[in-house]
């Protein structure tokens, strides 16, 4: 049967949906950020940054850079919160035995940088930048999949899916953190009004007259009472995405979860990520030079726990579990697969970005760990690119997972097997 070509709209919308145009958009707005900041014009980009716009009575009169954090950023956690509930249901994360391996890898890639950091905080003795603990904990899942998808052609697809697991586990805890340790007051009546209104959300999405125009205005609702509750507006959004019924209702062809997120992912890579991107990445070295910031004890800590505490918790944990208990990797891919894993999970940019901004009030400290973010993960880029290859040239065993039984064939990623 002939299929009719697809529209120019239908084409840009399939293109924003590409894990490789979400790395290419946010690494164009840091670059664009990063380079007006430290121009001669870039007192245009702090003065564009502290713009206030929005209501003052209703508590909204914030800066351009905090609706970006706090607004469009609660746009890309609603897709988060969308994939963790199509993970639990149908995903990944369906089978807790399939699933333990890379969930306890999240926990040790986030244990770990955090402890290091600490350990290299103490011993410079600037306790001002213990708060910033939870910055290299956080993995950027439109980075890390972009690079796996570009580099990791020729690999199993069980690959990504343990990325992608390990990656909705890590923004699942990155999200707890801030809301735990970055709180500093909640306003226990407007957080009620907020979880009220993400239940009447989750009351309306299974819905046969879930549209749109009805859902929106119930998820504006929550968001600005989670923000005037003190906690930090990007949970609603994960919460909203997670109500979100993961199983087709009402007849439909395909779970709300899969078309919520197909609709809303362009909005996402094409505006959210960019724009946050572009107010967070600017840093200005200004007087002290890259460096004086590179220099400072918690870009010492930030860069070490990314390239270092990712990597060693991710593996060491991978390689306790399967060797110690009967838990095993998914079929077609080995230990060896998870080293250039480890360093995709190393890179923090868009959370790691958040948390330094919430962690600190001084620019000093902001700056020195915004800088280390972005070499950190950057290096953790390059070398994850390089070791994709790498294990992509290699030859296969054929009982990769080692667990005595011999690997069922599976796609690869970028073509067929």
């Amino acid at each position: 049967m002939h299929t009719p070509p697809l529209t120019r709209r239908a084409r840009f919308g399939a293109a924003l949906r590409l894990e490789t145009t979400s790395g290419v958009l946010l690494l164009i707005a840091a670059a664009l950020a990063l380079l007006w900041a430290n121009s001669p014009w870039r007192e245009g980009y702090a003065a564009l940054s502290d713009t206030v716009v929005g209501p003052a009575a209703l508590h909204l009169d914030l800066s351009l850079s905090t609706w970006a954090a706090d607004g469009l950023l609660a746009i890309f956690f609603f897709v988060v919160g969308v994939e963790l509930k199509h993970e639990i249901v149908a995903g990944g994360l369906r089978q807790p035995r399939e699933a333990a391996v890379p969930v306890l890898a999240a926990i040790g890639g986030m244990v770990t940088p955090a402890v290091i950091f600490v350990i290299v905080i103490a011993i410079s003795g600037d306790d001002a930048a213990l708060r910033g603990w939870a910055i290299p904990t956080a993995t950027d899942i439109a980075f890390a999949l972009a690079i796996l998808a570009v580099f990791g052609r020729g690999l199993p697809v069980p690959l990504r899916t343990f990325l992608l697991t390990l990656a909705v586990v890590d923004d699942l805890l990155a999200i707890v953190v801030i809301a735990v340790f970055y709180t500093a007051e909640i306003t226990l009546l407007a957080l009620l009004g907020s979880l009220a209104a993400v239940a009447g959300f989750a009351l309306l999405v299974r819905t046969r007259w879930a549209r749109w125009w009805l859902l929106l205005p119930l998820a504006v609702v929550a968001w600005a009472l989670m923000h005037e509750a003190g906690v930090h507006a990007t949970v609603a959004a994960v919460l909203l995405g997670a109500v979100v019924p993961a199983s087709a209702l009402h007849g439909e062809a395909q779970p709300r979860t899969q078309r919520y997120e197909h609709l809303v992912r362009p909005v996402s890579t094409a505006l959210a990520l960019p724009v946050f991107a572009f107010f967070s990445a600017g840093v200005s070295v200004g007087g002290a030079g890259v460096g004086g910031l590179i220099g400072q004890p918690v870009a010492l800590a930030v860069m070490l726990g990314l390239i270092v505490g990712k990597v060693v918790g991710v593996l060491g944990v991978t390689a306790l579990v399967t060797r110690l208990t009967p838990l095993r990797l998914p079929d077609g891919i080995g230990l060896r697969d998870l080293r250039p894993i480890a360093l995709l999970t190393a890179i923090g940019f868009t959370v790691s970005l958040l948390i330094a901004e919430l962690s600190f009030t001084d620019a000093v400290h902001t700056d020195a760990a915004k800088l280390a973010i972005i070499l950190g993960s950057g290096v953790a880029a390059v070398l994850a690119a390089i070791e994709l290859r790498r294990d992509a040239r290699r030859a296969r065993s054929r009982d990769m997972n080692e667990d005595g039984v011999p690997d069922r064939p599976w796609p690869l990623i970028g073509g067929d097997r």
